[in-house]
């Protein structure tokens, strides 16, 4: 590897052992074995570094979601079956200690003090929107209309912040797949009703 990626890969072992803010630039250097004027000539920014490092984990996270290494999801796309195995497998990504998702949290309550951050991590969330539809739709990401990711991929981007955030502060008590499957079928069931 590269100075490059073993920054990176120095980045993301300090953002999982001490979070975004108390990781400091001298932290990644030691971890990656390289230095701190490598840091600015690859990625500008300690802080755009561990930005890209944040967005390297979810993406490794994410080959969970489908269940990959696993066989893959086997319900059909839309249906109520599909909904409640991928969420199974989103919350099982959560429900480890030293979760990746607390580090989440901690970045969404630090954006007003990381503006930069923030944006760069705020222009990714339309592609985690188009993965999300995907994933629960069968239909391919780049086949995903800008309509669907503004309704569809940011209701599914909400419930997951939900989660997050609850499986953080409350695992006992966080809900599993299968409460949130069937709180949707108690909202559907109640919307056709009327």
């Amino acid at each position: 590897m590269g100075h490059r990626e073993d920054l990176l890969e120095g980045a993301k072992r300090c953002l999982l052992a001490k979070g975004f803010a108390r990781t400091t630039a001298r932290d990644i250097v030691k971890e990656s074995g390289t230095n701190l004027a490598s840091i600015g000539y690859h990625y500008g920014s300690k802080d755009a570094l561990l930005a890209e490092a944040y967005l390297a984990l979810v993406g490794e996270l994410s080959d969970a979601f489908d269940g990959q290494g696993g066989g893959g999801i086997a319900a059909a796309p839309g249906s109520m079956e599909r909904f409640r195995e991928v969420w199974a497998n989103i919350i099982g990504t959560m429900r480890g200690p030293g979760s990746m998702w607390r580090l989440s949290m901690e970045i969404v309550t630090m954006g007003d003090q990381l503006p930069a951050v923030r944006d760069h991590l705020a222009r990714q969330q339309r592609d985690a929107e188009r993965a999300l539809v995907a994933l629960f739709t069968g239909v391919p990401e780049e086949d995903v209309p800008d309509r669907t990711l503004d309704t569809l991929g940011r209701f599914y981007t909400t419930l997951m912040t939900g989660l997050i955030a609850q499986w953080n502060f409350d695992p006992e008590h966080a809900p599993d797949a299968e409460a949130l499957t069937e709180g949707l079928s108690q909202v559907i069931e109640a919307a056709t009703r009327s």
